[in-house]
């Protein structure tokens, strides 16, 4: 049960700190909450945006220097339930910046959309990813001082509900990525010009829409 508390609340740890440059690739705790930091910087990043493809270019940075941390999480096999579960829920998270990278980078090379449009697509991602975010705060209650009371039942109920919570995030992002995307099908139908958007979007986000 203390291993499992250990790993909750450092994967829950929403500290503004910066990502280190340096971690254990032996510890989870660590590569959860980089991956956590680095979702936050891309939220924020996206929140405050004045200039699509200038902030776009800035959340890549962030994503980039962040994936060692998602990569080597998923690869993390020996935890017990209580913490694998809070580290697919963690991952999910991942996923969803994931998917806004890959997606919105292929969408800005599009001209199916109009600056408008993509200056929209990237206030949803942005919108659903803050949500994704904020969802992990309530984690925070069974680490809490007062919530020390709380049998290893009603823990790990709160961490199943948190999942199945951040999880219908992930679909809405993947239902949302497949919606954009089917818009520029069909305006590419319309042009004689769907070959081009297929490959565009086909191999790289298959497996998102």
């Amino acid at each position: 049960m203390k291993r499992m508390m250990y790993v909750v609340w450092m994967a829950i740890e929403l500290a503004a700190a910066p990502v280190k440059a340096q971690w254990v690739v032996s510890d989870p705790t660590n590569l959860a909450q980089g991956i956590v930091n680095t979702v936050n910087q891309i939220a924020e990043t996206s929140a405050t945006a004045t200039n699509t493809l200038d902030s776009f270019n800035k959340i890549k940075d962030v994503y980039n220097q962040g994936k060692e941390y998602y990569d080597a999480l998923k690869a993390v096999n020996n935890l017990v339930q209580d913490a694998r579960r809070v580290q697919q829920t963690v991952l999910l998270v991942g996923d969803i910046s994931d998917m806004y990278v890959t997606s919105f980078g292929l969408m800005l090379n599009d001209p199916n959309f109009t600056t408008q449009e993509l200056n929209a697509i990237a206030f949803g991602y942005s919108k659903l990813l803050n949500e994704t975010t904020g969802l992990l705060d309530d984690l925070s209650q069974i680490i809490n001082v007062t919530s020390m009371s709380l049998s290893d039942k009603e823990r790990m109920d709160i961490i199943e509900r948190v999942y199945k919570e951040v999880l219908h995030y992930y679909n809405l992002v993947r239902y949302y990525t497949k919606k954009n995307i089917s818009v520029s099908i069909v305006r590419a139908k319309k042009q004689n010009d769907t070959q081009r958007v297929l490959e565009l979007y086909g191999s790289a986000n298959q497996k998102y829409w």
